[in-house]
């Protein structure tokens, strides 16, 4: 597949909206999850309308906003998101409502913005774009699915320079109930010292992150997407192996040339084997991982897709996302694989090259 990554929005738990740098500034957090460090929204919304805006819509419209100025695009081919949960602030605020007033005398506008395919039609409202508008929620392969129907309208020449998101948030109701199915940590954690606390469960995050696609590289592509797949439910680490075998071979490329795999650990003892297996017992290159600076959630591989692009782009892996530093060794950045896995169920692979 001939698709680039042109530009790239971003707004997250760390310093993310230019695209000039790369995690030059890093934030600490010691909180239960991690929250986005959101921009000023009158830069790219109305402010009239920013009253009637939940959070995550704020996000989305600004993420795309920022992503596009970054392509150089004016109005994109296609808007296609990927939502694990949807708007879970709308959501809550509509049952509460639901419970407060007795199933009776119900506003309907946190109704109407809590439904998934919100953020897509919200930011082809405020980008005047009435193309191919789609949204896909397959839990951990939420994100994927969107951007491989975004490469394949590319690939076919179906559309060009399309926008494609992966958006999900954290709040303090929410990660009240996934705290109890073990899956975040109970202690308050320094967010970069994720990988020091060997227990059980990781720490929630969340992001808004849009990406332009297009089938022509330039002076300012950020890199290639030459591959992506994804493994639902693999029996053992050996399958993973299998798979990847077969992944790089019909990329024709062998393990020995990847310059920098990067790994999604989360700090979780139960799932976080496959990864220090891979690194033990499989590639033997640099290794990166990215969980401790935006926690974990489902679309999380979006935010794992801007770390890979800015590495290509930038010729670097900053200091503070580098595993096992012992043996990294400074040289080009050419391939760079990203696996990554959702509670052991949804496995993605993404190859990016220059």
């Amino acid at each position: 597949m001939e698709v680039y990554i042109k530009g790239i929005g971003n707004i997250s738990p760390q310093y993310t909206e230019d695209s000039k740098v790369f995690l030059d500034d890093v934030v600490n957090h010691e909180s239960d999850f991690l929250l986005s460090l959101e921009p000023n929204y009158k830069e790219f919304i109305n402010p009239i309308q920013l009253r009637r805006m939940s959070k995550l819509i704020k996000m989305g419209i600004s993420a795309s906003k920022i992503c596009l100025k970054d392509a150089g695009v004016e109005n994109p081919g296609a808007i296609i998101t990927g939502t694990g949960l949807g708007l879970v602030g709308d959501t809550e605020k509509f049952l509460n409502q639901v419970l407060d007033h007795n199933e009776e005398l119900l506003a309907p506008t946190a109704f109407i913005q809590s439904t998934h395919n919100t953020i897509s039609g919200q930011v082809a409202i405020a980008l005047k774009c009435f193309k191919y508008n789609n949204t896909y929620s397959h839990r951990g392969f939420s994100f994927e699915s969107a951007l491989l129907d975004g490469m394949l309208l590319v690939e076919n020449k179906d559309a060009d320079n399309v926008l494609v998101g992966g958006f999900d948030e954290i709040t303090k109701e929410h990660h009240s109930i996934v705290k109890k199915t073990r899956w975040v940590k109970n202690e308050t954690i320094k967010s970069l010292e994720l990988l020091d606390h060997k227990t059980q469960g990781t720490i929630v995050g969340e992001s808004v992150a849009f990406f332009t696609l297009t089938g022509e590289k330039d002076e300012n592509t950020y890199a290639k997407i030459k591959d992506i797949k994804t493994v639902y439910k693999p029996e053992n680490n050996q399958e993973i192996e299998a798979k990847l075998d077969e992944f790089l071979a019909k990329n024709n490329l062998k393990k020995e040339e990847i310059d920098l795999v990067v790994l999604g650990l989360n700090g979780n003892i139960d799932t976080d084997d496959i990864y220090t297996h891979l690194a033990d017992n499989y590639f033997n290159t640099n290794y990166a991982y990215f969980k401790h600076l935006s926690g974990d959630y489902h679309t999380v591989g979006s935010f794992a897709l801007w770390f890979a692009a800015n590495t290509i782009k930038h010729q670097k892996v900053p200091e503070v996302a580098r595993f096992r530093k012992e043996n990294f060794t400074e040289k080009p950045i050419r391939n760079v694989l990203v696996y990554n896995h959702f509670r052991e169920v949804d496995h993605s692979i993404f190859l990016l090259t220059q």
